[in-house]
């Protein structure tokens, strides 16, 4: 259904000052600015949302005849080239000079940057226009892909290329914990648009960023970049995980947590190695070593209180299966020292939440919280006749929950 005349007269009269803009850069700016409107109030498919608006507003402004409709028009089509009727948008002959630099622009320089842990990686592309009066400033478009969630978390556009990456490399060069690349284009292109795919599709973006607003022209900017010639990165194959538990309990840091010998056969010891290897799964690449302060704080404050039952010799055994993980998981990627040791005092830090939030249960899933109350009377959850006699003795009590 189309959008209301009203949408289309409140995107002119809020780019009503376009042609007095001093170059191209800042129109692109202001128009991606006005299209992230449309992109963040999207309920899903938010790319396809913003190239029907961009259809509907070309069709619903094509006859008017003011110059800051035809720039912004202009605009529009350049930043969402695959909207019906962008291409036959031709530069109007009163509009700003800087019209005919729309999008022309040509990629100068490609890096990408990250942590040790492998949580996050980022992807800056420097990009020139070809007249740098009117077009604008070399400027950058930098992505932020979260490996733990397996989405682009950010995009945005910096206006001086050179400031952000001199920027970027000081941060890296004295910062153990990062480093810092040249990055083959195609591959950037492809690993941005393939978690852009999903954050496209997410029913709430990720907060606190430019993505909403300087999407449309970030994408048009990465579309620039020739298509990939190389697999896309492909997260390492992870280990035989028989092996990897032996191996861990009989490792440095599992004999001075007490996991070793005899230990190493206790029921709630298995459980908890199990629970660690299970978090693991549910990440993107399913590495149980790419293990780091982040991935240490999802697993004990968030997925083991919403997935598992923890008895009170559970409770107890985590944090010390936990410690040792953080040791040993950290020395077989062979961090850095300095990322071990942040590693395993984060750890510190959250295990007493991890023990307030195991107390107050105010992190179970109903699920699990069901079959707690299960195991607390006493009732096997492997057993279905006992569950069926559970629920029928206790059919009343449900009934007025």
């Amino acid at each position: 259904m189309s959008a209301p005349q009203s949408v289309y007269e409140a995107v002119l009269h809020a780019a009503r000052d376009v042609t007095r803009l001093d170059c191209a850069l800042d129109a692109e700016m202001l128009g991606t600015a006005l299209l992230g409107s449309v992109y963040s109030v999207a309920p899903g498919d938010r790319a396809t949302a913003v190239r029907e608006f961009v259809t509907e507003f070309l069709t619903a402004t094509g006859r008017r005849p003011d110059p800051a409709a035809e720039t912004i028009r202009e605009v529009f089509a350049t930043l969402v080239p695959d909207a019906t009727g962008a291409a036959e948008v031709g530069h109007g002959t009163r509009g700003p000079s800087w019209a005919a630099q729309l999008g022309r622009v040509r990629p100068t320089g490609c890096y990408s940057y990250g942590d040790v842990y492998g949580d996050q990686t980022s992807y800056l592309v420097t990009y020139a226009y070809e007249d740098s009066v009117a077009g604008g400033p070399e400027h950058a478009v930098v992505a932020l892909v979260d490996h733990n969630i397996g989405i682009l978390k950010d995009i945005f556009v910096a206006a001086s290329a050179e400031r952000i990456l001199a920027q970027v490399r000081t941060v890296c060069e004295h910062d153990d914990l990062t480093w810092f690349r040249d990055e083959d284009p195609g591959r950037a292109r492809d690993e941005v648009d393939r978690h852009l795919e999903i954050t496209d599709d997410l029913g709430d973006l990720p907060a606190d960023g430019s993505l909403a607003t300087d999407r449309a022209l970030a994408a048009a900017r990465l579309a620039l970049l020739p298509a990939a010639t190389t697999p896309p990165l492909a997260e390492p194959t992870g280990p035989n995980l028989p092996e990897l538990i032996r191996d861990f309990l009989a490792s440095p840091e599992a004999s001075r947590a007490g996991l070793s010998g005899p230990d190493a056969d206790q029921p709630s010891l298995q459980f908890c190695v199990g629970l660690l290897l299970d978090h693991a799964a549910t990440l993107p690449g399913g590495d149980p070593l790419r293990w780091s302060p982040a991935v240490a704080g999802l697993f004990l404050l968030d997925w083991v209180h919403r997935r598992a039952v923890l008895d009170i010799d559970d409770a107890a055994m985590l944090p010390r299966v936990v410690r040792a993980w953080s040791g040993y998981a950290t020395w077989r990627r062979g961090l850095p020292s300095a990322a071990i040791a942040e590693t395993e005092a984060e750890v510190e830090k959250l295990v007493p939440e991890f023990a307030r939030l195991y107390t107050t249960g105010e992190r179970r899933s109903p699920a699990t919280a069901a079959v707690a109350q299960l195991i607390s009377e006493g009732v096997d959850p492997n057993d279905a006749a006992a569950i069926d006699a559970w629920l029928e003795a206790n059919g009343d009590r449900l009934g007025d929950e």
